[in-house]
């Protein structure tokens, strides 16, 4: 099992920047390749974006594309999400995932990312 706990949630105003940890425990870290995503108020949760294994390969959303950053420390069992350029649509509960094969099968308990404009 992995446990993934995530921090550095807030409020910011439109513009800002934030950037979010997901510090995992358990498992191997290395072995599952990560994720984000994010549940904005009233809607479906959606994929932020993703990053592999090694760290060697990044994907992301449309909507979050150049202003959102993934990346990652084995060493340090973390993942992290810099989030630039942040706009009031960007508000919304953030998760970081992990899996070990074609699907995410572990999940952080959620921050909340506040954008005001």
């Amino acid at each position: 099992q992995v446990q993934l706990v995530e921090s550095g949630g807030g409020l910011v105003q439109a513009g800002g920047s934030l950037r979010l940890s997901c510090a995992a425990s358990g498992r191997t870290f290395t072995n599952y390749h990560l994720g984000w995503f994010r549940q904005p108020p009233g809607k479906e949760r959606e994929l932020v974006g993703g990053i592999t294994w090694s760290g060697g390969s990044t994907y992301y959303a449309d909507s979050v594309k150049g202003r959102f950053t993934i990346s990652r420390d084995n060493a340090k069992n973390t993942v992290y999400l810099q989030m630039n350029s942040l706009k009031p649509e960007d508000t919304a509960v953030y998760y970081c995932a992990a899996g070990a094969g074609g699907a995410y099968t572990h999940w952080g308990q959620g921050a909340q990312v506040t954008v005001s404009s």
